[in-house]
């Protein structure tokens, strides 16, 4: 029965105080009321959309700022603030978005929600609502208001609409805030990593990216970093002959780092060009840097597997997080998986095999470990980041199960820089992912049959041919019954 209710379930309503915070006040400086929410059910509330194209709409009582804000960056856009009566807002949804009251679940933990309860077709409490309330909710949470309470409902909703699953009960394909998803069945998300191959130079960003939409890529990448973080201290004075004349090496990444300027150009021309764009980011800085933007996913570099406080920040974004495991053993692979699962145990994570040799030889890329990978986290997509030369070895790995693949993207593998003789040209990457979408389509769905196209041949060559063929129509050609 429960079940049954919360699978006609087609719009979440909360409450603010006591549901998606847990009450506490804060004031701004020129005396605004602030609250403060958990990542956790920020997260539900577009696990809710994605995955079970269920919305979410919050009544309140309160007028704080904050609630606003926290709203528009859910993109919830049913936002009913200093509601004093709650029953009439209620109806007014329903009659306005043509819902029954079956088909809405409530969270309240106050007497002021104890109509509005009884009103829908799933009543929902956090563990520390009122006596009153817990009496006539359907369903009592384990966690309390602004902890976790609207995600715990939340993924119980999405459970009974049944959301594509593993047998191990996690979301084989997660979705971008772009609409893109990755994961079995979908079709490959090819990376152009564009890096640092920029030099610094933003009208060579620009080139890359259109090379790259040409090319058909689903998406470009870039990194950043806080030279003064990520440059131990003793190298700073090291001195390096560069495009910008004899430099110290701080100064030479400091000159190769884009800064607000030149990303929120990127991310203006990426949108027009209508490609996914998002960064690697090297330090707890860069990331609060990147927060500007609203990129689909974060990448965690091979090099900061074991950066715990970078991958705590990173969670706290919400964001899916793809962990790329280069130079890095099965153990501290499980601890950086275990990191996040403690944090959420239904995060978004994606996790690339890769090894950190630039360029990488064939011997080393050990492409089995894609299978070993998902074989250990059933349920997460895996993927590949490939440093070699040549495209075959990056096409095989799509053939192994990679449900994305990422490589080094230049202008001219010959150009000056670090990573360009790893990467691919603009002409190799267009026939990588015309490689890849063939192997896509030659795969198959693994179901013999016999295409119309093989009639002329077996009729020319079989000396014995079943008698359905014979008859059959050519629109009705299939494999033979056993």
């Amino acid at each position: 029965m429960l079940e049954e209710k919360l699978s006609r379930i087609k719009l979440l309503l909360t409450d603010c105080d006591g549901v998606l915070t847990d009450g506490g006040v804060f004031y701004g400086a020129s005396g605004e009321e602030f609250k403060q929410f958990d990542i956790r059910d920020g997260m539900g509330v577009e696990r809710l959309l994605n995955l079970a194209n269920v919305t979410t709409g919050i009544i309140t009582g309160e007028q704080s700022p904050s609630v606003i804000k926290r709203a528009e960056k859910l993109k919830i856009t049913e936002l009913h603030l200093g509601v004093k009566d709650k029953p009439a807002a209620l109806k007014e949804i329903l009659s306005r978005l043509n819902l029954q009251p079956e088909e809405v679940a409530y969270v309240g933990d106050d007497t002021n929600d104890l109509e509005v309860m009884k009103m829908v077709g799933l009543s929902v409490c956090p563990a520390d609502a009122i006596s009153f309330v817990k009496g006539i909710a359907d369903i009592v949470c384990e966690a309390k208001g602004g902890s976790g309470c609207f995600r715990e409902i939340a993924e119980m909703i999405i459970a009974a609409h049944k959301g594509t699953k593993s047998a191990h009960g996690r979301q084989e394909t997660i979705i971008l805030n772009s609409g893109v998803k990755i994961g079995p069945g979908e079709p490959c998300y090819i990376i152009a990593e564009i890096g640092i191959n920029h030099n610094g130079s933003l009208e060579t960003a620009k080139k890359l990216i259109d090379e790259a939409v040409a090319a058909k890529a689903s998406a470009v990448k870039f990194q950043k970093r806080t030279p003064e973080i990520c440059v131990p201290k003793d190298q700073w004075e090291i001195m390096r002959d560069t495009p910008w004349g004899r430099i110290s090496y701080i100064d030479y990444k400091r000159k190769t780092e884009f800064g607000i300027v030149e990303y929120a150009t990127i991310d203006q021309y990426c949108k027009k060009q209508g490609i996914d764009w998002f960064v690697s980011t090297w330090d707890v800085e860069a990331v609060d840097f990147m927060e500007q933007f609203d990129t689909p996913l974060y990448k965690l570099a091979s090099a900061s597997l074991t950066d715990f406080q970078l991958i705590k920040r990173i969670l706290l974004t919400g964001k899916p997080l793809m962990l790329s495991t280069g130079m890095s053993t099965i153990k501290e692979i499980e601890d950086a998986v275990a990191l996040v699962w403690s944090f959420d145990e239904h995060y978004p994570l994606l996790i690339a095999h890769s090894t950190s040799a630039y360029p990488c030889k064939p011997e080393e890329l050990n492409l089995k470990m894609i299978q070993t990978l998902g074989g250990k986290y059933p349920g997460v997509p895996i993927g590949y980041s490939g440093h070699e030369t040549g495209l075959a070895t990056t096409v095989a790995a799509v053939s192994l199960g990679a449900t994305f693949v990422e490589r080094h993207f230049t202008l001219d593998r010959a150009m000056w820089g670090s990573d360009h003789a790893a990467s691919v040209e603009p002409q190799g990457f267009q026939r990588l992912v015309r490689d890849i979408r063939d192997v896509e389509i030659a795969t198959g769905d693994g179901v013999k049959r016999v295409y119309e196209s093989e009639l002329g041949p077996m009729k020319r060559l079989r000396v014995n041919i079943s008698e359905e063929y014979k008859t059959a129509p050519k629109s009705e050609v299939t494999s033979p019954k056993s």
